[in-house]
């Protein structure tokens, strides 16, 4: 049973085999994961860092500008040429000269593969390179949790990829690499570097629009009359570190905004460093700033990275932290005797989040409560594809599975990420049934769904779940019967 619950709540999933290979010691398998080098690492040559993935989407961009400007003045050119064409006519049908042959008005015929109104038809230009770069991220994400053991320390990038989340709507090309760069490097080290690397990666500064944030009395404030934005100062405050409810004002809002001026990223039209982060102290607002009752004195750039250290260590912090923790393994309302341990254990050990993970899998409370809690959609999709054997083929299909099922990657309806509580999920389970016959028409007349049940399952399968597959009219129906079973649906 601690096996099936280990890879179940604390991972994505058991696979053929994963029973046996944890046996009894399933805390220590799962602590076992967290001391693998390079847990929660993906090492892809081929993917590029946020900078190169910038330029390659600003060239493309470029590339397809120049593109439509071409046609566009090739048509014009052509209309022109036509108007011409059409004016000499009409002159001289006026006024035809002696014994001229009569001429023919009726509409020229269209040149091959011309369109009915004349225009060249549209070529299709495949996914562009922003696509291209989204989708190699994608599989990357994926296969790494399709080829984990257990997967908690991939659960942990996902985790903390929701909670500092940005949007591919919006910053598509680089979304990936924010989670690679800014996310897999600290999962198991300290949120303070964590928080420093998220804050002043590209992706968040773009997506909560600081890059555009300028100091009202700094040197481009006074000369351009620009404005302050207060999105990443605020969403910091209230998301990301202390939680809505732990009593700072808009004051301090407007002033950690102050702080993070000039906090930008260098035009994607430079070739060596565009995309990339860089601290602009014409944008920096001068002078000393008060946040949360300390007063932090101008320092530049390094102004912000203390006001940083302050909030990753701040108290609040560690209760926000550990609650949400809490709530994403273990239940919609964990228990405040777990949550109490997380928060201790983060407060003692300066935000180490290694330590903070551990305590989690070593608390008895993280084991006992029952198993109430819906795997989100992406966590479910991964743990049918693993119980099935099933590895990335096209991860189209997994990107558009998740949209069918509101969990578009990289994608959050809010700052906030995407929620994690029941209430969220259960008006989306009819559509899993969809995918869930879909997977059993693919794979359902190739596999046993019994012994499927005994991998993905074990003791934890139900005789009404038993019962249901055995009575199924086939293989594909018992399948989809099993990725359906309340069991398999929790952590």
């Amino acid at each position: 049973m601690r096996a099936a619950i280990a890879l179940h709540r604390f991972g994505f999933g058991p696979r053929a085999g994963s029973f046996a290979s944890i046996g009894a010691a399933a805390r220590g398998a799962i602590l076992a994961e967290l001391d693998r080098p390079n847990a929660g690492q993906v090492s892809d040559a081929d993917l590029l860092t946020t900078g190169e993935a910038a330029r390659a989407a600003f060239n493309f961009r470029q590339e397809r500008k120049a593109e439509r400007l071409a046609q566009r003045a090739e048509r014009e050119m052509a209309q022109n040429e036509a108007n011409k064409a059409a004016q000499a006519a009409k002159e001289a049908q006026a006024s035809p000269p002696k014994d001229a042959p009569a001429m023919d008005m009726a509409k020229p015929a269209e040149s091959p593969g011309a369109m009915a109104d004349g225009q060249p038809p549209k070529r299709d230009p495949g996914p562009g390179i922003p696509q291209q770069i989204f989708l190699e991220e994608a599989k990357a994400r994926y296969d790494a949790a399709l080829n984990a053991d257990i997967g908690f320390a991939e659960r942990l990038v996902w985790f903390w990829s929701n909670h500092f989340c940005v949007s591919a709507d919006k910053v598509r090309a680089i979304a990936g690499a924010f989670e690679r760069e800014a996310i897999r490097p600290h999962v198991l080290g300290s949120f303070a570097d964590m928080l420093m690397a998220v804050e002043s990666h590209p992706a968040m500064l773009s997506y909560l629009d600081n890059a555009r944030s300028i100091g009202p009395n700094s040197i481009a404030g006074q000369r351009q009359q620009k404005g302050l934005n207060e999105n990443l100062g605020r969403e910091i405050l209230e998301l990301h570190t202390l939680g809505a409810r732990a009593g700072y004002s808009q004051d301090d809002v407007t002033n950690f905004a102050k702080v993070i001026t000039g906090w930008t990223i260098t035009p994607t039209k430079e070739p060596e460093r565009g995309g990339e982060f860089n601290f602009n102290s014409r944008m920096h607002e001068p002078g000393a700033q008060s946040v949360l009752a300390k007063t932090y004195e101008d320092t530049g750039q390094q102004q912000g990275r203390d006001v940083l250290l302050t909030l990753a260590r701040h108290p609040e912090t560690a209760k926000h932290i550990a609650r949400k923790l809490a709530i994403h393994f273990v239940a919609d309302e964990p228990p405040q005797t777990l949550v109490d341990k997380l928060t201790k254990r983060f407060i003692d050990t300066k935000g180490d989040l290694k330590e903070v993970s551990k305590a989690l899998v070593l608390a008895p409370e993280a084991w006992d409560a029952p198993r109430t809690k819906l795997k989100k959609p992406s966590e479910w999709t991964v743990a049918s594809m693993r119980a099935c054997g099933m590895a990335v083929s096209d991860i189209r299909r997994i990107v558009n599975t998740l949209n069918l099922l509101g969990e578009p990657l990289w994608r959050p309806p809010a700052p906030k990420g995407f929620a994690d509580d029941n209430g969220a999920w259960l008006d989306g389970l009819p559509q899993r049934l969809d995918i869930a016959n879909q997977i059993a028409r693919r794979v359902g007349g190739l596999i046993d769904p019994e012994e499927v049940a005994d991998a993905a399952l074990g003791p934890l399968a139900s005789p009404e779940t038993r019962q249901a597959l055995s009575r199924a009219e086939s293989r594909p129906q018992a399948l989809a019967l099993l990725l359906m079973a309340p069991e398999f649906l929790r952590r």
